[in-house]
């Protein structure tokens, strides 16, 4: 018998992924439905495609044969669909951050269904790490971010470059320098200063910031609230506050100065199965500005 096509689905999944519960979430299947999908077209070849341990899942040289052909045909199959003029309907979901989200993502949603109404976009909210511990484990098809990137096993689209301002509620003293803030308190998102740095790092190397205290918040949004109410000094994005700066509820401070910018970027695992379709979610995030 011809393999199935939910089969080698299932079999693409666990390839890329090399975790059968990852991969049997991506594709909605219970782990012991998806094992049988697997054990099926091992049987249905005369070969073993996986080696498994409780510690780890590699490909077996006959697995790895199959990767290349299996993503071909996979393909075909939806190439078929598209000849008659209605393109298959799939979905992806994509992680954001909460802010991000929520101000930028959401208000696309409408506009990126109708570019392709084929296409069914989901949303899963959380911070960093969570995000990237998702995607890792399959969970979700990709994510939205600045964040910092140090495996090989990841693809990136580059969206909107990030530009970040040092502001405070009006009234507090002029900052001119690192001698200034001796007494101010510095809000952020965590002890390591992720986004201090960024204006760090735009600074002669020399300088040192010494703030009298450091008041963590987890989220952007939150050390805005704090800044608007004069809890101290933050470093923040520009598209998040640029409001705010227009209406005079936050001052710039050292503005002839530029912190070091970054990129949003949508990140996915190589090898997806799809990557094309990704690849055209960030043409078309790139054509919304940062709001």
């Amino acid at each position: 018998m011809l393999p199935d096509l939910d089969d080698l689905r299932c079999f693409e999944a666990a390839a890329v992924r090399l975790n059968f519960r990852a991969a049997s979430n991506a594709v909605a299947l219970s782990p012991a439905a998806f094992s049988e999908r697997i054990k099926r077209l091992e049987e249905r070849l005369g070969v073993r495609l996986f080696n498994r341990t409780t510690r780890r899942v590699r490909l077996t040289a006959e697995g790895e044969r199959l990767l290349p052909q299996a993503r071909k045909t996979l393909a075909e199959a939806r190439a078929c669909l598209e000849l008659t003029g209605a393109p298959a309907p799939f979905s992806l979901t994509i992680g954001t951050r909460f802010e991000l989200g929520l101000s930028w993502l959401v208000p696309a949603l409408a506009e990126l269904q109708q570019l392709r109404p084929e296409r069914t976009l989901h949303l899963v909210f959380g911070d960093t790490p969570d995000l990237m511990d998702a995607l890792d484990k399959g969970q979700i098809d990709a994510c939205v971010g600045s964040m910092r990137l140090t495996s090989t096993s990841l693809e990136t689209a580059l969206l909107h470059e990030e530009h970040y301002r040092l502001v405070s509620a009006p009234g507090l003293r002029e900052i001119e320098g690192p001698e200034d803030v001796f007494e101010l308190r510095l809000v952020d998102i965590s002890g390591d200063l992720p986004l201090f740095r960024y204006w760090q790092d735009g600074q002669p190397a020399r300088q040192t910031w010494r703030f009298a205290r450091h008041e963590y918040m987890g989220t952007i949004g939150a050390i805005k609230a704090r800044v608007l109410a004069g809890a101290g000094v933050a470093v923040l994005p520009e598209y998040f506050i640029r409001e705010e700066l227009e209406d005079g509820l936050l001052v710039e401070h050292l503005a002839d100065r530029r912190a070091r910018s970054d990129w949003f970027r949508l990140v996915w695992s190589t090898g997806h199965a799809r990557s094309a379709d990704l690849q055209r979610l960030a043409e078309a995030l790139r054509d919304r500005p940062l709001r």
